[in-house]
């Protein structure tokens, strides 16, 4: 595919890739701002459609699949922040897309190694790669944009600054950004040790005032406007993009001790599905002495952790939804709850998943999330794990997990509470040491009084 390329600031490289990760990138220290990547798909008149056109955390998919925020990674001092770009579904309307990045709790003239890389998705390969290092009072950056070229694909290192955070970016190119300090409306619905499985429940069936720095400067070459294969003899309206309910809303929701809940309601997260995704890392790893102290001795081929689900619906039945034993849940049906699937390595981009059908939520009592280790490490220990709930509607609400200092292989992640109606969510990060002979199920169970039987069970 070609050697790699460290691109300055305005020229531009081709991109032949079908599809491209895109990855921003920095370094992490005590006091550096949180950093986002976002992305906008833009009309040869240089704005967007429609708010539907704005993929970032709280958006994180366009409605034609070209192009999907697949989140964050935390590797000891290097962070990154992903989306992934196909472009054989982007929409012939759309003539170029922005990559921007966004500080949260500074500017980045207080981030280090800021960069943007295009990698080919096929085999890893780098395409392209442009690193940013004249930041200051900027809370906002278009770090580079991949256009067409006569039926082609290239990508422009930009490096263009902004005061006004992403608010600011995204209303210059058309997005309407909810205000915070607006009631929210109600939007319209839309659509290890074997560990053991329980015996009374059924089982489900199926799985600043500032001010802008900059304005965009024009490309050394114009944009280009690219036809369709094959011309029509007038052009054809522009399809419009898949309608927004109300404003894209850029607020996120950071749980900590100080404040653990938050209520989904206030967050607009009243209905349609909610993701809860669990990403790790393993910080450190330790053999000989090491491991012989209790330290975990993971790696990422072997290290297996397992997202799970107590629950309990109004009706009074309880189970657990989990890899084991195929009980993955189901969507459209009691108990409304669906995991993903079973990332065994911890190498997948988007970690672990379950999904939550937030419009069947009034048959829902609650839901304890929580993480068992299965194989590959004997506790939490020197583990760096994120959990992230996105709702379709509404804000992200995020948290890490603290430093385990217990030998722990189960950890109570999130408890979900049905309060008339109104989800809330309750940052958890509970550690629990199961008790000889007693499996990590069993013993969440009993920590939060569900009161189930259990049997051994396995994948």
């Amino acid at each position: 595919m070609g050697a790699s390329m460290t691109m300055l600031k305005g020229t531009n490289v081709p991109v032949a890739a079908q599809a491209v990760r895109v990855e921003l990138g920095w370094r992490t220290a005590p006091g550096t701002p949180d950093v986002d990547a976002s992305a906008l798909l833009l009309l040869g008149s240089g704005k967007v459609r429609s708010d539907a056109d704005f993929v970032f955390y709280n958006q994180p998919a366009h409605a034609s699949g070209a192009v999907r925020h697949e989140g964050k990674r935390v590797n000891g001092a290097a962070a990154t922040d992903s989306l992934t770009v196909d472009l054989t579904r982007v929409e012939p309307v759309i003539d170029r897309i922005v990559v921007a990045a966004s500080a949260d709790g500074g500017t980045f003239g207080g981030v280090a190694g800021l960069y943007v890389r295009i990698t080919d998705t096929a085999n890893g390969s780098e395409l392209a790669r442009f690193d940013s290092a004249d930041a200051t009072v900027e809370t906002a950056f278009i770090l580079g944009e991949l256009y067409r070229r006569q039926g082609s694909w290239k990508f422009r290192a930009v490096g263009q600054g902004y005061g006004t955070g992403l608010e600011g970016l995204a209303t210059d190119f058309g997005i309407s950004v909810d205000e915070p300090q607006q009631p929210q409306q109600a939007p319209q619905p839309q659509q290890a040790q074997r560990a053991p499985q329980p015996q009374t429940p059924p089982q489900p069936q199926q799985p600043n005032p500032a001010t802008r720095v900059a304005s965009m400067p024009p490309p050394q070459q114009p944009p280009q406007y690219p036809q369709p294969a094959a011309a029509a003899p007038m052009t054809p309206p522009v399809p419009p993009a898949p309608p927004v309910t109300q404003p894209v809303r850029l607020t996120k929701v950071t749980l900590t001790k100080e404040a653990p809940s938050v209520s989904l309601a206030k967050q607009g997260g009243t209905s349609g599905s909610m993701r809860v995704n669990l990403n790790w890392e393993v910080r450190k790893q330790f053999k000989g002495w090491g491991s012989k102290l209790g330290r975990a001795v993971a790696n990422h081929a072997d290290l297996d952790l397992d997202l799970c689900a107590l629950y309990e619906l109004t009706d009074g039945r309880k189970g657990v939804v989990q890899a084991l034993g195929n009980a993955f849940g189901a969507l459209q049906q009691p108990p409304y709850i669906h995991l993903d699937g079973d990332d065994r390595t911890g190498a997948v981009a988007s970690g672990e998943n379950l999904t939550i059908n937030l419009d069947q939520k009034a048959r829902i009592r609650r839901i304890l999330i929580f993480v068992t280790i299965y194989e590959g490490a004997r506790s939490f220990a020197d583990l760096h794990a994120t959990v992230t709930l996105q709702p379709q509607h509404g804000a992200a609400i995020d948290f890490s997990l603290d430093e385990c200092t217990v030998p722990s292989t189960v950890c109570a992640l999130a408890l979900i509470s049905n309060n008339g109606g109104d989800f809330t969510v309750q940052r958890e990060a509970h550690y629990l040491v199961p008790q000889r002979g007693v499996s990590p199920q069993r013993t969440i169970d009993q920590a939060y009084g569900w009161g189930m039987n259990w049997t051994p069970g396995r994948k």
